[in-house]
Parts: C-alpha cells; sequence; structure tokens
C-alpha cells in the first residue's frame, strides 16, 4: 500500500505561484511514477505532470509546460509541483497519484486507470 497526502494548496492571484506538496509513505516507490492530475468543477480529471520516483525522468501536459515543475526529494518521499504564472484556468483540484513506471510509460502518463493509489487532493484557486 501507498499512502499520499497532498498539501500547499490556497488562493493566489493570477500571475503568482504555489508550491504543491505530496507526502508519500508506505511500500517502496522504487518501481513507481508519481503524478499531478487536477479536475475543475464540471470537468474530467486531467494530467498536469509526472516523475519517475528512480531517475526523476519528467513530464508535463501541454498546458502547463513552462509554467510548472514537478520535482522529488527522495529523503523526504515527498514529490513537489511548483506552480508558477498562474491563470484563472488552472483553478481545479490537484490530485497526486501514484502507479507503476514500466505500465505508465508503456500506455501513457495521462491514463487515470494505470494508477494504483490517489491522495484526497487539494484546492488552488486563482482569482483574476
Amino acid at each position: 500500500q501507498v499512502q499520499l497526502v497532498e498539501s500547499g494548496g490556497g488562493l493566489v492571484q493570477a500571475g503568482g505561484s504555489l508550491r504543491l506538496s505530496c507526502a508519500a509513505s508506505g511500500r517502496t516507490l522504487s518501481n513507481y511514477a508519481i503524478s499531478w492530475f487536477r479536475q475543475a468543477p464540471g470537468k474530467e480529471r486531467e494530467f498536469v505532470a509526472a516523475i519517475t520516483w528512480s531517475g526523476g525522468s519528467t513530464y508535463y501536459a501541454d498546458s502547463v509546460k513552462g509554467r510548472f515543475t514537478i520535482s522529488r526529494d527522495n529523503a523526504k518521499n515527498t514529490v513537489y509541483l511548483q506552480m508558477n504564472s498562474l491563470k484563472p484556468e488552472d483553478t481545479a483540484v490537484y490530485y497526486c497519484a501514484a502507479g507503476n513506471k514500466i505500465l505508465l510509460q508503456a500506455t501513457g502518463w495521462e491514463y487515470k486507470n494505470v494508477y494504483k493509489y490517489w491522495g484526497q487532493g487539494t484546492q488552488v484557486t486563482v482569482s483574476s
């Protein structure tokens, strides 16, 4: 089992920044990738960014490239999402998720069903 707990959400003005954290506990994560997804009201949950636990390869949705950065701290078992130049359309509940790295590399990072573990989410609201 892997437990994931997100934190760091809040209210920020457009153009501002926030850093989300995803603290992982439980089994070893060496075979996993951790991703961030987001879900706005009335919309599907969408992929934002992913990082492999070993190796640290990163992947981003086109909508956040150049503005968001995903990183990890192995010693703290934590994945971060640094969000800069925030826009009102970034408003959503942000979730972190863990899935098998090999499966995700084969199927694609955006396939939600491949992720085995999910956090409870943290709200990000960007005001215009």
